[in-house]
């Protein structure tokens, strides 16, 4: 062999051995993704589910629409009542598992577009009908969602309604803090809400702010008595249930994780701050290439202790009628690196084959395995995905 060669076969040999060191480091660096394990409860086309006790037997149990299904298995079905449907729609948008008459039984709270009004379903603690009680006309409700806005430990209820102001419901509670069945009411903003609403720290002042698609609301320090600021810092178009407030990047600043309900785009926008303490928001897209985004979690799936973005596509939003209405359905996983966004599929597919998530979805351990599975509704039926880890 010529002598000359020698050197460049060594200087490759070290190359490659140092390119496959490297490449297996990162691969060890790499988490592995998740498996889960698809299993369909119902074909009934109710957009909204959750996960509480329905019977107390300290087993969790899946509530959609018009039923229940008893845990363990989910496959005995229990009537709850008769739900409104519009054309394709259920007028179910949400189902928030609260106790709202003090009776030790969970109950749950609703309500739809078309109905434009905000209702609860009393548990009877038998396998009666569950009375259903109007708590509030409030006009179309987009979804709803319920979060403790002022800290005493029970959740507030607050529904989107795109064309009348931003209202939180507050349960009245007796002498014991247990529901008396009553709600109060109280108006954050006299202009519409729009598409689109969250809860979170905006400003790190220790007090959860609202979010709505032109902009936040932010808490004062009794906010069932004194007046909310707004602030119309940004536009986010026909946004998702719920935006999201989470440190995205650990820079000690909250931002917002928004998914477009219907058209394309998943972003999160990163709240900066100048030497003058002026915020401003810069976007940074995550998945521009779905559509239908209409509702997420910011979860731990993986049991890592650190969050990662849930979300999917909502079948037939508008009846065929939105952009990438046509696309396949999918859920799907963001897991922040550090820099970026990366994205695992949970189910991706056709219908028939993918899934999406509907307006309303739940994340519970169903099983005790200390995994989070995740229980999604829709048009397209109602699944659980059960989370088998990194196998």
């Amino acid at each position: 062999m010529d002598k000359a060669i020698i050197p460049c076969l060594l200087f490759l040999f070290i190359s490659f051995a140092g390119f496959s060191q490297s490449t297996a480091n990162a691969s060890q660096q790499a988490p592995k993704p998740l498996k889960f394990l698809k299993k369909q409860v119902a074909a009934e086309s109710y957009e909204s589910v959750e996960v509480f006790d329905v019977n107390n037997d300290k087993i969790p149990d899946i509530v959609s629409g018009g039923y229940w299904y008893e845990g363990p298995s989910y496959w005995k079905r229990n009537y709850i009542g008769p739900v409104k449907k519009v054309g394709e729609y259920w007028d179910e948008f949400s189902t928030i598992p609260l106790d709202v008459n003090g009776d030790g039984r969970i109950d749950f709270v609703t309500g739809g577009w078309f109905g434009k009004t905000l209702t609860w379903r009393e548990n009877p603690g038998n396998n009666k009908e569950w009375p259903e009680h109007a708590i509030a006309e409030t006009g179309n409700i987009e979804s709803s969602r319920s979060w403790d806005i002022d800290g005493d430990g029970v959740q507030e209820i607050v529904p989107n309604t795109p064309n009348d102001p931003l209202v939180v419901y507050r349960l009245v509670k007796d002498g014991q803090g247990k529901g008396t069945g009553k709600f109060e009411v109280s108006k954050i903003s006299d202009s519409k809400s729009g598409h689109g609403l969250g809860f979170g720290d905006i400003n790190g002042d220790g007090r959860g702010d609202l979010i709505v698609s032109g902009g936040w609301a932010e808490a004062p320090v009794n906010p069932f008595k004194d007046p909310w600021t707004f602030h119309g810092d940004f536009s986010l178009g026909t946004s998702s249930v719920p935006v999201l407030v989470a440190d995205v990047n650990k820079d000690g600043l909250n931002d917002l994780i928004v998914g477009q309900a219907h058209s394309y785009g998943l972003d999160w926008y990163e709240q900066k701050k100048d030497k003058k303490a002026k915020v401003s928001w810069v976007k940074h897209s995550i998945d521009p290439f779905n559509s239908q985004f209409h509702t997420m979690k910011w979860v731990d799936l993986d049991g890592d202790g650190k969050e990662e973005l849930l979300t999917g596509k909502r079948y037939r939003a508008h009846n065929g009628n939105d952009p990438g209405e046509n696309d396949p359905l999918g859920i799907y996983y963001y897991k922040w690196t550090g820099e970026s966004f990366t994205k695992q599929v949970i189910s991706f597919g056709p219908f028939g084959e993918g899934k999406g998530l509907g307006v309303y979805f739940s994340v519970a351990d169903l099983t005790g395995s200390g995994r989070k599975d995740i229980i999604a509704a829709g048009k397209d039926g109602l699944f659980v995905f059960y989370n088998k880890g990194a196998e």
